[in-house]
């Protein structure tokens, strides 16, 4: 909601003004690719340079499957149902599988690939042509380590890439429970991305593929796409911020911790939470008449549907939230 951290606003204003090639060819995004592959411990990945989260996940997903195949992913998954067809605009399906807390089981992607492959007529359908995971998922849930070496175990035997939508994966990272670190995802993805919009800068994604020969001619797709930003020196700046000097673990820190503290809150209330989220999403039941209250002085998103007398609604944090104003919605609670 707000615009970008002070650190990256800093440096994209002091450099204003010095002429740079464009395309994502200028210095300060070749020292963020750089940053990013330190990071993620991957020296050989390629890194891109996207404008934002739908088109990376068009850009990727086409870039990855064959014209017949298909994308696995849970029927709650972002690109299933909030990114407006992007992805079957491509001409690629979303082949849903259940959600378990948001998330997938390796076992049932599995049982998908086996059982398609066993149906005399699978080539008249979609093929499974690759996994889709979000990290956090999209209630705020995270995988661990082990349900993501699964998920990898699967793929790799069944030849098919592993992608993760990584546009809030710095609060994932930051959660106090996790046991998955940037390497552990560079290692057991086969694409992967770090996403700038929700986690401090102005816009901006950055796709990692730690085996590159999986996306063969990535640069002209992401033009295609409409994803390749003409002033791409805007997004290297950003990111060399995010990444010089830890400051995308601070932000996801900050932005966790407070989120925590707001659950906490809502418990000892006597709130009934949707489900315990570790990340930067609270999703929490909430009265309708406390709902039409707390509208006038804070700001949070139905859940679904208005419910007949409570709904679900979802809380947020970010490198902007101030203690104080979580303790004021607190108070209002």
């Amino acid at each position: 909601m707000e615009g970008a951290h002070p650190e990256v606003m800093r440096r994209l204003v002091e450099t204003n003004l010095e002429q740079t090639v464009g395309y994502g060819l200028d210095d300060y995004s070749v020292h963020a690719k750089e940053l990013i592959r330190e990071a993620c411990q991957a020296p050989e990945a390629a890194v891109y340079l996207l404008v934002g989260g739908t088109q990376t996940n068009a850009t990727v997903i086409d870039g990855l499957l064959r014209r017949h195949e298909g994308v696995l992913a849970t029927e709650t998954a972002h690109i299933n149902t909030h990114e407006s067809g992007a992805i079957e605009a491509t001409g690629h399906k979303v082949l849903a599988l259940p959600q378990h807390d948001g998330k997938l089981l390796a076992s049932e992607v599995e049982a998908f690939i086996r059982d398609f492959y066993r149906d005399e007529t699978y080539e008249h359908m979609v093929a499974p042509g690759m996994v889709y995971i979000s990290h956090p998922t999209e209630l705020g849930t995270l995988y661990s380590l082990s349900e993501l070496e699964a998920l990898s175990g699967v793929c790799r035997k069944a030849g098919i890439p592993l992608y993760l939508d990584g546009a809030r994966l710095g609060y994932a990272l930051s959660a106090p429970s996790t046991d998955v670190t940037l390497a552990d995802v560079a290692r057991l993805c086969d694409v992967f991305y770090i996403g700038g919009t929700k986690v401090g800068a102005l816009f901006g994604e950055a796709v990692v593929a730690a085996h590159p020969g999986r996306l063969p001619h990535f640069y002209p797709l992401i033009k295609q796409h409409g994803a390749l930003l003409a002033k791409g020196r805007l997004l290297g700046l950003q990111f060399e911020a995010l990444f010089a000097d830890g400051l995308y673990q601070r932000i996801g820190a900050h932005a966790v911790r407070l989120a925590l503290k707001l659950k906490e809150a809502f418990r000892a209330k006597g709130y009934r939470l949707f489900l315990d989220s570790p990340t930067n999403q609270q999703f929490v039941f909430l009265p309708n008449e406390v709902i039409d209250r707390l509208s006038a002085q804070a700001t949070f998103e139905l859940w679904g549907p208005r419910g007949e007398t409570e709904t679900v609604v979802r809380f947020v944090t970010s490198w902007a939230t101030r203690e104080e104003d979580v303790d004021t919605l607190i108070s209002l609670l």
